[in-house]
């Protein structure tokens, strides 16, 4: 859980700019990628280097970047590649039974391969608050989760379903004393309202990392964060379409990333010996 170092932001940056934008002190928490993992050689060293500097990383099986998961061999061999400490089981988007059947037979064959070597993170996702209640009890009541992601939530949601709208389900599982203190809890990507919601999540103390690329890929646009807001987020390419940044975007990009870390709570730096 995190107390006075609020949440952990984990900075998602093309691999051209990991020292740049994404190398921690102190080295806290990093979400990567699996299939960059296993296909990029200086992807893979930085994240080596950065896990023996004392960092966590986690390793997402793929689905947002490639529309499957990897199976679950891929995922081990990635993990030990870095070092990881956890593995974030196959999902399926908003469908609450077929990301538990997913992710419990990945949980399987991950346990087969690896035995308890890493802390294996299931996704929560589901078509309305029944099922999402009814999924979220059975995470808490496996043996395999050992940490539960809540994705970004995308779009506005008038009738406040804690299935759409993030910070309302993290507050229902506070007010209701359903948080497992056994459990990791993580928030997957900014939504919507970008770093405003950290502001509201980081009241919460058993959240521990959120990750995002929106303020590297605002930034490289000229597009300026600012602590107080408004947020508003234009039509951006995905972090692996974004092309090369130009390096007087460099200031206003650590900038960005420093103000989503003020949001959050967290004093964690860009680290300057990997610049």
């Amino acid at each position: 859980m995190t107390t006075s170092t609020g949440i952990d932001f984990s900075v998602i940056a093309p691999p051209a700019y990991l020292r740049d934008f994404v190398a921690q002190e102190p080295a806290r928490v990093h979400h990567v990628a699996a299939q960059r993992v296993l296909s990029d050689g200086i992807y893979r060293d930085f994240f080596a280097c950065e896990a023996e500097r004392g960092a966590d990383v986690i390793v997402d099986n793929g689905l947002f970047d490639l529309g499957y998961a990897l199976p679950a061999a891929s995922l081990v061999e990635a993990a030990r590649a870095v070092s990881a400490k956890e593995i974030i089981l196959p999902d399926v988007m908003r469908d609450g039974a077929a990301t538990l059947k997913a992710s419990a037979q990945a949980a399987r064959e991950i346990l087969e391969l690896s035995g308890d070597s890493f802390r294996l993170c299931a996704v929560l996702h589901a078509a309305d608050d029944e099922e999402w209640l009814r999924t979220y009890d059975a995470f808490v009541a496996s043996d395999w989760a050992g940490a539960i992601a809540l994705p970004a939530s995308r779009r506005a949601d008038p009738d406040g379903q804690l299935c759409r709208t993030r910070w309302l389900a993290t507050a229902y599982l506070e007010n209701r004393g359903l948080v497992d203190d056994l459990i990791v809890y993580r928030l997957l990507g900014l939504g919507r309202t970008g770093h405003l919601e950290l502001i509201e999540q980081r009241e919460h103390e058993w959240i521990s990392s959120v990750d995002g690329a929106a303020p590297v890929i605002l930034g490289a646009m000229g597009v300026a964060l600012r602590l107080e807001g408004p947020y508003e987020k234009p039509s951006t390419p995905r972090i692996e379409n974004l092309g090369p940044i130009q390096e007087d975007r460099f200031v206003l990009i650590r900038r960005n990333i420093a103000v989503v870390r003020a949001a959050a709570g967290s004093t964690v730096t860009i680290a300057e010996e990997q610049r």
